[in-house]
């Protein structure tokens, strides 16, 4: 067999988007090169890889077979290309992070200074729900997750960064039980701390409202709509300007941790080990210089 890692590359996308044509857009080559790459590939072997019915391509089972090797091969080629960058000195590559949606105020303090050391690593930051965290995390779909609290029946390992306190907010000083309570979406680890605490899975205490993201729940408290049990360590400014006051409810603060994961004997690569390495050794600095702020509450 000929083939060349290039080859490979192409057919992975091919596998991927199950087209030549969205192939082709993705790897900015035409799709009459991205055919003739995909022919000579299929050359080499005397089963086939894909099959077109009607004008739909398919992956065949062969094809899916050759295409989990082929995938294991282009990692490895891209970790000697890595290994060879870090043995000179540089880090190249990508790393992704799959954050919860309160997460977007913890972790950029805590890769900001190692990203500006090494400018020609990227970073694919995606902030969403736990819930589609988690799912990221299982598939093996990126290096780390940040989360408040451990995913069930997935084996990580972590670093503990900072702890995550949940407090009742509102926009006047004082407790006012006609105000509604606003939650978060279901999949929210915020929301489920806030269902515990009321125990309101089985009934409604209070009239509620339901917002879908952080700060979709911030600006409704701030507004006046109602109160909300809320991730304290995004509220600084408005904490500070006396926008939003934390009331006082028994058995408040909620504490969890926020924690960097990855999964549990999975190989990091010499980039994702070296972030590591950087919070392990700059996270208490980074504490002190920017959530000082933080212990004033809970």
């Amino acid at each position: 067999m000929n083939y060349t890692f290039h080859q490979l590359q192409i057919f992975l996308k091919v596998v991927e988007h199950e087209s030549i044509t969205k192939a082709a857009e993705e790897l900015y080559m035409t799709q009459p090169a991205v055919s003739i790459q995909l022919k000579n590939f299929q050359n080499q072997f005397d089963l086939a890889l894909t099959e077109v019915i009607g004008r739909q391509l398919f992956i065949t089972e062969f094809g899916k077979e050759v295409a989990v090797i082929a995938e294991r091969v282009v990692q490895e080629m891209e970790n000697i290309n890595m290994k060879t960058q870090s043995f000179k000195g540089h880090l190249t590559g990508r790393i992704k992070i799959s954050s919860a949606s309160t997460g977007k105020y913890v972790i950029p303090y805590f890769i900001g200074g190692f990203f500006e050391q090494h400018r020609s690593l990227d970073l694919i930051l995606d902030v969403t729900n736990k819930t589609r965290v988690v799912e990221s995390l299982k598939q093996n779909e990126i290096d780390f997750a940040l989360i408040s609290v451990l995913p069930e029946n997935i084996e990580v390992e972590e670093e503990i960064l900072i702890e995550n306190r949940l407090l009742m907010v509102g926009n006047k000083p004082h407790r006012d039980e006609s105000r509604p309570l606003i939650y978060r979406e279901e999949g929210s680890a915020t929301r489920s701390a806030m269902e515990e605490y009321f125990n309101t899975k089985e009934k409604n205490q209070r009239k509620r409202l339901e917002l879908t993201s952080n700060e979709a729940v911030k600006q409704a408290v701030l507004a006046g709509i109602g109160n909300s049990i809320m991730p304290v360590i995004g509220m600084h400014n408005e904490l500070q300007n006396g926008d939003l006051h934390v009331l006082n409810y028994p058995r408040l603060p909620i504490t969890t941790q926020w924690r960097l994961v990855w999964l549990k004997g999975k190989k990091l690569l010499p980039a994702s080990q070296a972030l590591l390495d950087y919070i392990r050794n700059e996270k208490e600095n980074i504490i002190e210089e920017h959530f000082k702020w933080y212990q004033n509450y809970g």
